[in-house]
């Protein structure tokens, strides 16, 4: 018994997972761009006088959420152990 193979669906497939890679690469160096961000507000954080310290505080907990829906947007496993609290 034959099987029929669509080739366009084949194709349009391989385009498809072509374009996104560029997205991807986008994704991964937002991604970094906040982990580093997040590391320049933790050490800011160590010398703040208090008054400014919830602000900063404030600051981390976007930045660790905005990572942590990047790490899930680029399907690595760390974002469902990192939001699990391990």
């Amino acid at each position: 018994m034959a099987e029929i193979i669509d080739f366009a669906e084949i194709q349009e497939a391989r385009r498809k997972a072509r374009a996104r890679i560029p997205e991807r690469e986008n994704l991964e160096r937002a991604v970094q761009l906040m982990r580093e961000n997040l590391a320049a507000v933790a050490a800011e954080m160590a010398d703040a006088p208090r008054e400014e310290q919830a602000e900063l505080l404030t600051r981390v907990e976007r930045l660790v959420a905005m990572i942590r829906y990047g790490m899930r947007m680029l399907g690595e496993p760390a974002a469902a152990r990192w939001n699990a609290g391990g």
